[in-house]
């Protein structure tokens, strides 16, 4: 498998030139970073006028390695070629770095770049990439794998403070100012022959594509500030799962806060993170969530009834959302909005909580992207283990938990009866490890005092009714009046419909089985196949002009049989799509899937396959 590595932007904060000259001073060898014994030139190429230099050394490493592993290896020293391009008139230098020691049997390969600043021309931009594929090494591949990962990191992490230590050596020295060759030179550019000769002599690719906006590139500074401080590897997962959505969704990219938690959720595990964020963009779209806070108008019910809201702030400045659910009718909401009420009122009180901890994290300058859950269970007891009650939980948990990662700071539960054990004994299977390990238990009175609660949350936002000094707007719950219950006709076909979750959902669902087709009136432009792996799920958008009858038809390929376009097995594949289509006027659509500006294609981000559409179809 191969291993691959992304940076985001590191800045220095100094004008190209001068980070060049200290660059140039790690070599021959470079006293900061040890592994680094020696390099010697093995060619150089220089421009008439002196803008262009390429230089090719041979560098050698004392990888910090287990003994074991060198002896086998039967080698004290590994060698890499570097080839170091730099254009003085444009201010870019290029480095590419490929192994040449085991070549055969591991191939590792990185590219860096330095760069003027988008937006400060006094500043200097870095990036680095690189792969590692270990095909054969004597049956120790993990080990030569978490090996190169390893000293791969530590020598990430020396990078930035090797340039500003020689940079600081240069100020020392006096050297503050270095002119741009331009103001040096005043000569006509003049096109490097020779040296394209010399990249093509070293047999190495060409350096992969950097064409990448500007606007969705992360800065390291950034990172820190807004999204905590993360590890180059976990860095690396950010940047490749941002760029990965960018490509896939048309430039259209979930908040840096949304795929930090869907990485974490899934420990940094990038292909389980990007699956998950994936089918949770699609369960978006399909119910409209992202319009939630804008259409959903809490019934009076709730208003009156529901007793839980947001008070303001614990003190890591997460925001706080108190639930007394020991005084919350379970059954009597239940009756009067159904388990569909229960859940848009969840979905409600969860996007409240994205944008309250966005708002709170701009407000504050640091990462704040969870929110801290106050349960107080005083109350509590055998009625809100109602079967149908429990059932809507556990369908509320589960639909949490997939979409909305890593949201929950803290949940502190206070006050908890004796029932209390029965229903954590039905509800924890159904929350994750990582959520359960936020869960602190306050028993009896111990929430009470300078060691309970007040250690979390500071006592002038702690409600009155928990020994606090700030009063709470939220409502005292009770029992709901049988005035506002449904009738047990609605009731029953709520009942038997299950969660319909939104009325107005803008997908139809069919499932199509062996020599299944589905056909409906839309209007289309066949485009090449979407092609589809067992498992895995597919977005794609079609247009046309011409109204008609077509066939949207899942086909399984098989790639060891040739059959005819319409004489293929299915066996027992099978696949669930979700379709939309909207009717656009022609003055809406000026020939690019990005001009065409529809009540759909114009809605806010956060959605799956939000690409300017007339349908969309998504087999599973």
């Amino acid at each position: 498998m191969v291993q691959k590595y992304q940076s985001p932007v590191r800045v220095y904060k100094y004008p190209f030139e001068l980070v060049m000259a200290a660059y140039e001073r790690r070599f021959p060898t470079c006293k900061m970073i040890p592994v680094f014994v020696g390099s010697e030139i093995l060619a150089e190429f220089n421009s008439e006028d002196g803008g262009v230099t390429i230089i090719e050394r041979r560098c050698k490493l004392n990888v910090d390695a287990p003994y074991l592993l060198k002896k086998i290896a039967g080698v004290e020293f590994v060698y890499f070629i570097q080839k170091n391009s730099l254009d003085r008139r444009k201010r870019i230098l290029k480095i590419e770095a490929h192994n040449e020691s085991f070549a055969s049997r591991i191939g590792i390969v990185e590219r860096c770049a330095y760069t003027v600043h988008p937006e400060n021309t006094d500043w200097t931009c870095f990036e680095q990439s690189a792969s590692l594929d270990v095909k054969s090494f004597f049956g120790f591949e993990n080990a030569v794998e978490k090996v190169a990962m390893k000293q791969y990191s530590q020598n990430i992490k020396k990078g930035k403070e090797v340039i500003e230590f020689y940079i600081n050596e240069l100020l020392s020295e006096g050297i503050t100012h270095i002119p741009l060759f331009e103001e040096r030179k005043k000569l006509p550019e003049i096109k490097v022959t020779e040296g394209d000769k010399l990249l093509e002599a070293t047999g190495q690719p060409p350096p992969e594509s950097t064409q990448v906006d500007v606007n969705l590139k992360l800065e390291s500074e950034y990172i820190e500030r807004r999204l905590g401080k993360l590890t180059p590897y976990q860095e690396s997962c950010l940047v490749r799962l941002k760029k990965w959505m960018a490509e896939a969704h048309q430039g259209k990219v979930p908040s840096d806060q949304t795929l930090v938690r869907f990485l974490q959720a899934q420990d940094y595990n990038l292909e389980k993170a990007r699956e998950n964020l994936c089918q949770s963009l699609v369960w978006r779209k399909k119910y409209q969530v992202d319009k939630i806070l804008n259409s959903y108008n809490l019934p009076e019910v709730v208003t009156r009834y529901f007793p839980g809201g947001w008070h303001k702030h614990d003190r890591s400045g997460r925001p706080l959302y108190i639930l007394r659910l020991g005084q919350m009718d379970v059954k009597g909401f239940i009756k009067s909005i159904g388990e569909e009420g229960l859940v848009k009122l969840t979905l409600h009180v969860c996007e409240e909580g994205l944008k309250k901890t966005e708002d709170t994290a701009t407000k504050k300058g640091k990462p704040i992207y969870s929110w801290t859950c106050l349960l107080d269970l005083e109350g509590l007891n055998m009625r809100h283990l109602w079967r149908p009650g429990v059932k809507a939980l556990l369908h509320i948990i589960e639909m949490v938990e997939t979409n909305y990662p890593e949201t929950m700071g803290l949940v502190l539960i206070v006050r908890a009866p004796r029932v209390f054990p029965i229903l954590w004994t039905l509800v924890s299977t159904f929350i994750s490890d990582n959520t359960r390990s936020k869960f602190i238990f306050y028993g009896g009175n111990d929430y009470q005092g300078s060691n309970g609660l007040q250690q979390i949350i500071d006592k002038e936002c702690l409600p009155d009714f928990l020994g606090g000094d700030s009063q709470a707007n939220i409502c005292e719950g009770g029992l709901v009046p049988k005035s506002y219950y449904m009738s047990e006709e609605e009731y029953e076909r709520e009942r038997l419909q299950g969660n319909r979750l939104f009325d107005d959902s803008m997908y139809h669902s069919v499932s199509l089985g062996k020599g299944q087709v589905h056909e409906w009136t839309w209007y289309i432009l066949v485009e090449p196949f979407l092609i589809c792996h067992d498992g895995e799920s597919v977005q794609g958008t079609h247009v046309a002009s011409l109204e008609g009858t077509y066939v949207l038809q899942w086909r399984h390929l098989d790639t060891q049989h040739h059959h005819h376009s319409f004489d293929f097995p299915l066996h027992q594949h099978k696949a669930k799509v979700m379709y939309y289509y909207e009717l656009l006027k022609s003055r809406d659509y000026k020939g690019s899937m990005s001009s065409l500006q529809s009540s759909h294609s114009a809605a806010t981000f956060n959605s799956a396959s939000e690409q300017s559409a007339v349908s969309n179809s998504t087999p599973r």
